[in-house]
């Protein structure tokens, strides 16, 4: 499909995920806006790679019904990517009053204001895999599986995932709007400075000469790269836009079975590819709230009906991460690098393509 001036509407695009996006949807030719809080980490992708400067930057709070309303009036998108949220599990236990407006009446409010705003006709809400009720058992969750959640976060993704079924079928079926949730793994790349995740406090570790604090070495993840989510969500899109039926449901993007490790594999495999100076890990010596201990998704829908399928493997994926910030670290242009490991992507898995 051609993006090329196609209004896309996108929540969150100051965020590591967000910024990804924009910077690619940019690169196919879209007309970008982006409507979210100024960027949650200093320093953050959505600065150093300038993302301010190739998208219709609006800063506001998705709590915020009129000013959202507004915004999407004025870009009147035929594509909405909803990604703007409070991301968190720690944090979510800290704040959760915030977590619940932000995930759940957020999303609402996103909702209403792309049905009201009458041009949209596709609508990508990215939620979690963390929001299926956690059996922690060994078999891979499916779309069909019961939402739940055992912390605020989570279960404030399951909430928002019953608010998209329930919007569907009340009003974006009838109005001929296509609306999908997207739920992936846990998705790592360069770029991410955020609190209380893996991969950054690694690399903050790793960058200081000190030694990362670990605090579930035997918790099992759906690893996967930013890209390989973002392609999932670029290739649903396309098909609610060509009004193909089956595909306003729900979908689950996550790596290769034997890509979900455990964060004792990751970090090993982090410290491998940074090189001799990258410390040993430590065990964490503060308090742990309960996180699940075992995730994995069943991605068979997606790999049947989109012809999707993970292109970079986890251990290159790992590396990609370390090049990112070692190449930025040493000078280089990060819209540079972020865009030649997003042209390297699209040239391995055939989503895009990537015009120069």
């Amino acid at each position: 499909m051609d993006w090329g001036g196609r209004r896309v509407f996108v929540t969150g695009h100051t965020g590591f995920k967000g910024s990804w996006l924009a910077l690619w949807l940019h690169r196919l030719g879209a007309d970008v806006t982006g409507f979210a809080l100024p960027p949650p980490t200093t320093p953050s992708l959505f600065e150093a790679a300038r993302i301010a400067d190739i998208v219709r930057h609006v800063e506001g709070d998705i709590r915020d019904l009129p000013a959202l309303q507004a915004a999407m009036a004025e870009a009147q998108p035929e594509v909405v990517f909803h990604l703007a949220a409070q991301p968190l599990v720690r944090l979510s236990y800290d704040e959760p009053v915030e977590t619940y407006a932000t995930n759940v009446m957020g999303t609402v409010h996103t909702l209403e204001a792309a049905r009201r705003a009458g041009s949209v006709k596709a609508f990508v809400c990215i939620t979690t895999d963390k929001c299926y009720e956690n059996r922690e058992w060994v078999w891979p969750y499916r779309e069909s599986d019961p939402m739940g959640g055992y912390d605020p976060y989570s279960s404030s993704k399951g909430a928002a995932e019953l608010v998209v079924s329930a919007y569907r079928r009340s009003f974006f079926e009838r109005d001929g709007i296509g609306l999908a949730s997207v739920r992936a793994g846990n998705v790592i790349g360069g770029g991410d400075w955020a609190a209380d995740r893996l991969i950054p406090d690694l690399v903050r570790a790793f960058e200081a000469g000190v030694a990362p604090e670990i605090r579930a070495p035997d918790a099992v993840r759906p690893w996967q790269h930013v890209l390989e989510a973002l392609g999932g969500y670029l290739l649903i899109a396309e098909r609610l836009l060509a009004g193909e039926p089956g595909f306003a449901d729900a979908w689950n993007f996550g790596p290769a079975d034997d890509d979900a490790r455990p964060v004792s594999w990751i970090v090993e495999r982090m410290r491998a590819a940074w090189g001799g100076d990258a410390a040993a890990p430590v065990a964490f010596s503060g308090a742990v709230p309960h996180e699940a201990g075992l995730l994995r998704l069943d991605c068979s829908k997606a790999r049947a009906m989109l012809g999707w399928r993970p292109a970079l493997p986890l251990g290159e994926a790992l590396g990609w991460i370390v090049e990112w910030h070692r190449r930025t670290a040493e000078g280089e242009d990060a819209r540079a690098v972020t865009l030649a490991q997003l042209a390297d992507y699209a040239a391995r898995s055939g989503i895009g393509p990537t015009p120069a």
